[in-house]
């Protein structure tokens, strides 16, 4: 799990009441004992293979979920490191040899691929901020375990881990190891995937961590099995920040420069028009408008909503 510190053991006991918890009974034909053992199900630790010359650290195993046709496993690229080999350990204690598929840098998410069908976890419908939430992961390597707590935000980008992020912020507790685990709220579906814990020397107030959201793991996903690779929208426009230091106004995405035959272009935008949100997600930071980008498949038309001399308007762009 990276932190924002270069030396960090996160370790912490925060547990909230769920209204709808995971441990409640379901008793449907062919149903798990209670939704916390069938999001187990869907959890595996993640074991690289690393070269004999290389140290593991405190992160020596990681996590995973299961996704897709079952035969799938999403990861953080981070977990697998140098390794060309991987295995999986199954929450029954099953060990099986994964292969690699896919690593995407800009979003550190990778793709493995095992040969026996594993219960896939489900994509939560909905979510919002302070709803409860729980973290399943393999932390410090000591196998699968729960840690509960609630959403803290969402759409974050900007932190800095990668350059492309959309994270889902929880204050569930989250320690090395986890990462590729999965956060899910109440019923057992997936909100995100476990990435990263932020954290300062000192002056910090631990429970600050960061999930992908589902919604770009999917877009990954679909991306890979379409084209076999990640595919994505490229943007035709360098921006800035709306505002400098000290500034007052509507934070935003400036245009500084424009490029010829994108979509942008295309659509009318102009240097200094100031994005304000991407089908119909807001843009606050420069990171927001690659957020946004990101989450497109190709070929989408989505409304672009910019100001421009103090007036607000919406053009359609199509990303082919």
């Amino acid at each position: 799990m990276r932190s924002s510190s270069s030396v960090f053991w996160l370790a912490i006991a925060a547990f909230f009441a769920l209204a709808n918890p995971l441990w409640a009974d379901d008793t449907g034909p062919g149903a798990c004992r209670d939704k916390a053992s069938c999001a187990l199900q869907s959890v595996v630790s993640v074991l690289p293979l690393l070269p004999a010359n290389v140290a593991s650290g405190a992160e020596p195993e990681g996590s995973g979920i299961v996704v897709g046709n079952g035969r799938i496993v999403a990861t953080a690229n981070h977990v697998l490191g140098p390794a060309k080999r991987v295995m999986v350990r199954t929450s029954r204690g099953d060990v099986i040899a994964a292969k690699i598929l896919l690593r995407d840098l800009p979003t550190d998410l990778a793709l493995l691929e095992i040969d026996i069908a594993l219960p896939a976890l489900p994509l939560a419908e909905s979510t919002d901020i302070g709803n409860p939430v729980c973290a399943i992961g393999n932390s410090f390597g000591l196998d699968l375990s729960l840690t509960c707590g609630v959403i803290s935000a969402l759409q974050v980008s900007g932190v800095g881990f990668n350059p492309v992020e959309d994270f889902v912020q929880t204050d569930a507790a989250v320690n090395p190891g986890m990462s590729g685990g999965a956060l899910v709220d109440s019923t057992g579906a997936m909100i995100g995937l476990l990435s990263a814990i932020f954290t300062k020397k000192s002056d910090s107030n631990i429970g600050v961590n960061f999930a992908v959201s589902a919604q770009l793991l999917q877009t990954v996903l679909s991306s890979y099995q379409q084209y076999g690779r990640v595919v994505r929208v490229q943007p035709g426009l360098l921006v800035r920040p709306s505002l400098f230091p000290g500034e007052t106004g509507t934070m935003g995405a400036r245009v500084v420069r424009v490029e010829n035959d994108r979509a942008e272009a295309r659509a009318g935008l102009k240097v200094d028009d100031i994005v304000l949100s991407v089908g119909g997600r807001r843009i606050k930071r420069v990171g927001a408008y690659r957020a946004a980008l990101a989450l497109l498949p190709k070929g989408t038309t989505v409304p672009v909503t910019i100001l421009r001399d103090n007036v607000q308007q919406t053009v359609s762009v199509r990303y082919n």
